[in-house]
């Protein structure tokens, strides 16, 4: 075997792994640039609604819940593009490309090009749902890269930890950029000129990421990456979809699981409960931005454990041990918060507040192991399915999961407005400064501790289930690797 050859093989388990080089795995994990900066700049849209397009803010509610939808329902769609997407220029590049091409003039329009030009409503709609196109394109190929660059057991993990690490300091850098930088310059408040200021930013940033993740995939985008294990190559039908999703039980575990905790993440993300939690029982709403900002580094070093802790006992099982321990310390934090007198920890560098933030540290890096091992999870689904039904349909397994997932998650909003109705905040909004009653703190404590709690316990009980471990994966991996080279020997 080469030099070559052997930096990009490895053997555990007696299987022969492909590797990725570190320098692929950094220009995929460059997608946190293209995706987190559309993030920061799609927060915007409301604004952009409302001073672009004289739409009102009930309106503006309306239309982004019923865009989240048409979201949701052009994932699974992508994935029969994916499946007759083949050039000689590959077919992730193509559709890495093309997708933000749809997205970023479909942005660019909606924020510069045609804002504050006497247009509407209807504009406004049909240009954010360009971009959901666009968007959903280029989100939806990015997730079935993790699978094609490796399956070592080892590495995959490798991928999510410098995901994070994208996903984390971008929106942050951002964040600063637009907000302190940037609104000054403008007057200070949102206004036309500064929208299409960080409309130009934003989308400058995610085209240096797009062209960064394409140079990265270069070497496995080709039409041998794509080969199943079965001489049928019949194109994708919407009944081979059903197939999966009744087929493959590991992927409706993995829905159950990830769907779960993500509705309790949106949720407790919301500005009202958020406001409830640090404005209402703390007392000091600007903590919330001091903990997101210190919390990088010792999220991306929990990130950076949970890896390692994936590599050696493998996805499911760090996802299981992790979610224990996750729910362990929410479960403190109620008993902490109910102990005390939650003001105290508003006072800087009291012993409250220093307790509150170990807190908050190790609950937050739970989850960030959490997220690290999902990815690696993922990527395990998808050579599950294509060991049982051998077919490489790796944009089906991510599109389905990412329709049941973006249906399930809209409804956080739902579940915040409904929560804080229930403690008399029927025609008002909670502010900063409110009285904290005791049905809002035990509101606040449900919300932001409570429904993790429940995510995790539907995550415990559906891991029961997978039966996807370490040593089921060597397996998967040992019968794709005999079927791919039976299938090579009878074309010979």
């Amino acid at each position: 075997m080469s030099q070559k050859a052997k930096s990009t093989q490895s053997e555990i388990d007696g299987v022969q792994y492909r590797r990725a080089k570190l320098w692929q795995v950094i220009l995929y994990a460059c997608n946190g640039l293209v995706g987190m900066s559309v993030y920061s700049l799609i927060g915007l849209a409301s604004y952009s609604a409302s001073i672009g397009y004289g739409i009102t803010t009930l309106i503006v509610g309306y239309i982004l819940t019923g865009t989240r939808i048409f979201d949701a329902i052009t994932d699974p769609l992508v994935a029969f593009l994916y499946d007759r997407i083949n050039t000689r220029f590959g077919k992730l590049r193509i559709l890495l490309a093309g997708g933000f091409a749809i997205e970023a003039v479909a942005l660019l329009a909606m924020f510069d090009l045609v804002s504050s030009k006497g247009f509407g409503t209807i504009m406004f709609i049909l240009l954010y749902c360009l971009y959901v196109i666009g968007y959903t394109i280029t989100n939806m190929t990015a997730q079935t890269i993790p699978a094609l660059l490796t399956n070592d057991p080892k590495q995959r993990p490798v991928i999510g930890v410098w995901t994070t690490a994208f996903n984390y300091l971008v929106p942050i850098t951002l964040t600063i950029v637009l907000n302190v930088v940037m609104l000054p310059m403008y007057g200070g408040t949102y206004n036309q000129a500064f929208l299409s200021a960080a409309c130009r930013v934003c989308l400058l940033v995610a085209l240096v990421g797009i062209v960064l993740v394409c140079v990265g995939v270069s070497g496995i985008d080709k039409a041998e990456s794509f080969t199943g294990t079965s001489e049928t190559k019949e194109h994708l039908k919407i009944r081979d979809m059903v197939d999966v999703l009744k087929g493959n039980r590991p992927l409706l575990c993995y829905i159950i699981s990830a769907a779960s905790d993500k509705i309790a993440q949106q949720t407790a993300s919301q500005s009202i409960v958020v406001t409830l939690m640090f404005g209402i029982v703390i007392g000091n709403m600007g903590l919330s931005t001091i903990l997101n900002a210190i919390g990088l580094f010792p999220s991306i070093i929990f990130a950076i454990l949970g890896a390692k802790y994936a590599g050696k006992y493998g996805s499911q099982k760090t996802i299981v041990v992790w979610t224990w321990i996750g729910a362990i310390i929410a479960a403190v934090s109620i008993v902490f918060f109910a102990l005390i007198d939650p003001k105290g920890i508003a006072v800087m560098l009291s012993p409250l507040m220093i307790l509150y933030v170990i807190l908050t540290f190790a609950l937050n890096g739970a989850k960030m192991c959490i997220t690290t091992a999902n990815t690696s999870f993922m990527a395990d689904i998808i050579d599950y399915e294509l060991d049982r039904s051998g077919r490489y349909v790796p944009a089906v397994v991510t599109g389905v999961y990412s329709l049941i997932d973006k249906i399930v998650s809209a409804f956080g909003a739902t579940i915040a407005a409904g929560a804080v109705a229930l403690i008399g905040y029927t025609t008002t909004m909670p502010q900063p400064g409110d009285p904290c009653t005791t049905s809002v703190f035990w509101m606040a404590m449900t919300l932001n501790f409570g429904l993790p709690i429940f995510g995790w316990i539907c995550t415990l009980i559906a891991m029961r289930f997978c039966h996807l471990d370490k040593a089921a994966m060597v397996e998967v991996q040992k019968h794709i690797h005999e079927k791919k080279a039976a299938l090579q020997k009878n074309a010979q």
